[in-house]
């Protein structure tokens, strides 16, 4: 005969009853699991990318740049620091690093200037706004080549429209692509009409977001136009601003495409990777250039990169340090 179990006692009153956890679900374990990992799979692709088309090349350039590497040789010598010692003491360097300083600051400067003003006016009530908002981007998404191409027929010594226009003030004929600050002018001014309207649209884009109140508050009190530009709408876009100056400075360290195609228009193909017979408006980039793909010599082409890296890095610390010190004064 079975015998029965005792029953268990009951809880006393009041007291609340244990209840063992239920262990959670497959499709509970399957979310966690989703969202811990799925964050860093998004991120993925853009490292993985990075990792080899960006991280690898410039640990393998900084590895080159040891070596005396010449595609003339089968043999890589390692010289250690030999091609950067000869690389500082080399006056074409420190030359293309001036041409490079020195339109980078010509460009850059007067195309936030302008590009800011444009987008003040267009962030005015006008008819047609889309149409002017894409006529500012279409520079931009035009050809280099064919912006270099027309750009030199208009600074043409003989023949050029803007020495015509010199000719009526009685100014004489300028030999633009000869000199040294007259060659940083015409090259400025290919770079200025590229990106002013693509700066003007970014501008435009913080300024949308500034309260209108603002502006009306300074109408009232009898604010021009300009006392509002000044006075308003630069502070509030003071983040955008300094957005723009670190990548149009970065931008400015590597100038290759304009240099190099105004040389070929100008000087002809014995002056293209030169910037010029007398080498006037050779950047950092077109130094690299010709040390790499002119002569061949990867090593010495691989040291001057990563010091032009470090010029970069330096100019990028310089905008980071200007932006924390004007975020704090707009806290």
């Amino acid at each position: 005969m079975a015998t029965r179990a005792p029953d268990r006692p009951a809880a006393p009153a009041g007291v609340p009853t244990r209840r063992h956890p239920r262990r959670p679900g497959w499709s509970a374990r399957l979310h966690r699991i989703d969202v811990a990992v799925s964050p860093y799979a998004y991120i993925a692709p853009f490292f993985l990318l990075f990792s080899a088309f960006g991280l690898f090349p410039l640990l393998y350039t900084a590895w080159v740049s040891l070596h005396e590497w010449t595609l003339l040789s089968d043999t890589q010598t390692f010289i250690g620091a030999e091609n950067y010692a000869t690389l500082l003491t080399d006056p074409y360097f420190w030359n293309a690093t001036f041409n490079t300083l020195s339109i980078g600051i010509i460009s850059t400067v007067p195309q936030l200037v302008l590009a800011i003003w444009l987008a003040h006016l267009l962030n005015r009530p006008l008819r047609a706004q889309t149409f002017f908002r894409i006529t500012l981007l279409l520079p931009n998404v035009t050809s280099v080549v064919a912006v270099v191409v027309i750009f030199s027929q208009l600074f043409g010594r003989d023949f050029g429209l803007i020495n015509w226009v010199l000719g009526l003030f009685g100014a004489g004929a300028i030999d633009w692509a000869a000199g040294t600050a007259t060659s940083h002018v015409a090259i400025s001014v290919m770079i200025m009409w590229r990106w002013t309207g693509y700066n003007a649209l970014i501008y435009l884009a913080a300024m949308q977001a500034v309260p209108r109140e603002l502006y009306e508050a300074a109408t009232i009190d009898g604010a021009s136009g300009l006392t509002q530009l000044r006075r308003i709408t630069v502070p509030m876009i003071r983040p955008t601003i300094v957005f723009t100056v670190i990548v149009s400075t970065i931008g400015a360290m590597q100038i290759l495409a304009e240099p190099l195609l105004f040389a070929a228009t100008t000087s002809g193909s014995g002056g293209m990777v030169t910037g010029g017979p007398d080498r006037q408006f050779q950047t950092l980039a077109l130094y690299v250039y010709e040390h790499g793909f002119t002569n061949f010599d990867f090593g010495y082409a691989s040291a001057a990169s990563w010091v032009m890296f470090v010029f970069v890095v330096i100019a990028a610390g310089v905008n980071y340090l200007f932006t924390r010190r004007m975020g704090g004064e707009i806290r």
